[in-house]
């Protein structure tokens, strides 16, 4: 059985990375579970691009998959990039605040 993760990095291969991490952050929030992604990608790509033009090309690379996440926090990097920073930040925790909350 594939998992969300494995359709989420099939997709972005489309991207042809020279690094990618996709981690499932779903137990940070209160959604439920493959709710809540993180990806870390490093792609020739993203050279020349503003922050907006990577995120518009990994959102296209993810096309109908968007329509099943909640939450994706995207870390984008060109392989210069990649390899300067090392590292991408960690990610906060969940503040709740969800309408799905029950009160």
């Amino acid at each position: 059985m594939t998992t969300k993760i494995d359709r989420i990095q099939a997709a972005l291969q489309a991207l042809s990375p020279s690094h990618l991490e996709v981690l499932d952050e779903s137990h940070m929030h209160s959604r439920g579970l493959e709710t809540h992604y993180k990806a870390v990608i490093a792609s020739e790509a993203f050279a020349g691009k503003t922050a907006v033009r990577r995120h518009q090309a990994v959102y296209a690379a993810l096309g109908g998959l968007m329509g099943e996440i909640h939450a994706l926090a995207l870390h984008t990097y060109t392989p210069e990039e990649w390899a300067e920073q090392g590292a991408a930040p960690d990610s906060p925790r969940c503040m709740g605040g969800s309408k799905h909350d029950k009160a």
